[in-house]
């Protein structure tokens, strides 16, 4: 019989039922041919106890200076007398991933949490595999799940990639084998966790800095992803028309709400009304409907184009990649269509009959101000990409990451409530962040609107503010902005889905 790579010891560390059993775990009640105690997965005390020294056993294996503790050179040296070789980068993501006390290696209550979590990632991956839901993995899926990656192998060349995990010798390998192999291997990102976890393009919030959303190459090569962007830009259209009548209140006690003007909701809806009629409260949203279009796609191109000259060829970025990708992106983006952000702006605080329409808004603004006023509050806008769209990514995949290790055990599918709920809370935190120089950008667009305005920077702006209204002049229009976005996230989402039924999209 052929040697498998993966140790005798490694293989009995995580139960077939695919429970990793963690040292110190109190056994649960039950009993086995009566009185007996059995262990959370059911297992006999005795042989939870089994578990317990194999694991013992493992990281003493590991253990090369007996220290207590693993760090890379200990895994290198360990690994590789199990006949495990692994790569200097494949060592610091184990320690990095299981590290929680930061002390750079891995002490055994580490290690035992580390495999735990790393058992999920395994199932996750191995279902994805598993096209044919047969509990066992063949060369012809290696070879779809590659090409979906963008790697075309041949069928041989996928046989040889079995061979190094089949023990049995059958050439398909089941969950034990795929678990004992890549045990203390990291496991990365994975196409169903892509194709799940769309953040971007569904939730439309009325600001367009977050960071755009991964597809797989699949989804590309078969042309869903421009269905995909498509219905994200519908559900945004209806869904800023939607809540427009908030987003306009917001515009307006951004820039006329003070402590002598204190302007509340209910007034605010109640002088539009007044000054414009019921129409009046969409004010602004045509322009704001518009300009998602020409923002989606200069935003997805440049993303793109980003993430080559990063030069990685992995599928989906790393954080920190994403978030300067994202954010690069989302300025050159922003660049382009900024003047449309001013016109926005000025529809929103116009007064009834001040102009026929945008173009009429447009030539106006020409012909009295310039060119240079169409990118007032410019400065602003950019720095404001930064917070928004760091800080609701982090979030995002904060939650998204927390789901996964807690519930996912057969999909990376977290449907829809967790997704609206993550969703919301991300982006709210966002706009929390980047609010305050939305407020100064909004200002400093409208400054023409009032007739004999001084010309103010930004600096400027954020001293009178905190002088004349202190820190909370700076949240004012915070109430709107925040009580539109469960509706409109709500809504995009409603929307997004049955677009993409409409377009053809492959179901979730």
């Amino acid at each position: 019989a052929r040697r498998s790579l993966a140790s005798p010891v490694v293989s009995g560390v995580l139960c077939p039922c695919g429970s990793p059993r963690a040292a110190g775990t109190a056994p649960g009640p039950g009993a086995e041919g009566g009185g007996g105690s059995t262990s959370p997965c059911g297992r006999s005390l005795c042989e939870a106890s089994e578990q317990d020294r194999r694991l013992r056993a493992l990281f003493q294996k590991l253990d090369v200076n007996r220290d207590g503790a693993l760090c890379i050179h200990d895994l290198a040296v360990g690994l590789g007398r199990l006949g495990l070789h692994r790569t200097e980068l494949d060592l610091l993501k184990i320690v990095k991933a299981g590290d929680k006390d930061l002390d750079g290696q891995l002490d055994f209550e580490e290690f035992v949490h580390y495999l735990q979590d790393h058992e999920k990632k395994l199932r996750l991956v191995f279902k994805s595999l598993d096209k044919k839901n047969d509990g066992r993995i063949d060369a012809q899926e290696i070879v779809q799940s590659l090409r979906d990656l963008g790697v075309k192998i041949s069928e041989q060349q996928a046989e040889k990639i079995l061979k190094s995990m089949d023990k049995n010798g059958t050439m398909t390998i089941d969950w034990n084998e795929w678990r004992d192999y890549h045990l203390l291997h990291p496991v990365e990102n994975i196409p169903e966790i892509i194709l799940y976890w769309k953040h971007s393009t569904i939730f439309d919030v009325g600001e367009n800095l977050t960071v755009p959303d991964e597809f797989t190459v699949e989804e590309r090569q078969t042309g869903m992803w421009w269905r995909h962007l498509v219905a994200g830009g519908g559900a945004g259209a209806v869904s800023r028309t939607c809540t427009a009548p908030l987003d306009r209140l917001k515009v307006l006690m951004q820039v006329h709400a003070s402590r002598s003007n204190n302007m509340c909701i209910v007034g605010g809806f109640t002088q539009m009304i007044r000054e414009g009629g019921p129409r009046s409260l969409w004010r602004g949203n045509g322009i704001n409907v518009l300009k998602i279009a020409p923002e989606s796609a200069i935003k997805f191109m440049a993303y793109e184009q980003i993430k080559r000259f990063i030069g990685t060829d992995q599928e989906m970025l790393r954080i920190h990649e994403r978030l300067l990708a994202g954010s690069l992106a989302g300025a050159i983006a922003q660049s382009s269509i900024y003047p449309m952000e001013v016109l926005k702006t000025r529809m929103a605080l116009r007064k009834t009959g001040q102009y026929s329409g945008m173009l009429d808004c447009a030539k106006n603004i020409l012909l009295k101000e310039g060119m240079a006023a169409f990118y007032k509050g410019y400065i602003p806008n950019m720095l404001g990409i930064i917070p928004y769209a760091g800080i609701d990514l982090a979030v995002y995949e904060t939650l998204k990451n927390a789901w996964l290790q807690r519930y996912a055990v057969n999909s990376a599918d977290p449907g829809v409530f967790v997704l609206l709920a993550c969703g919301t809370i991300s982006s709210t935190c966002g706009q929390l962040a980047s609010y305050p120089l939305a407020l100064v950008r909004t200002r400093m667009q409208a400054q023409a609107s009032v007739e004999g305005a001084p010309e103010v920077t930004m600096r400027g702006l954020f001293k009178h503010i905190l002088k004349t209204e202190g820190a909370f002049g700076l949240y004012r229009g915070l109430a709107p902005n925040f009580m539109k976005v469960i509706p409109a996230v709500s809504i995009s989402y409603v929307v997004y889905e049955n677009l993409k039924m409409t377009l053809g999209v492959q179901s979730r």
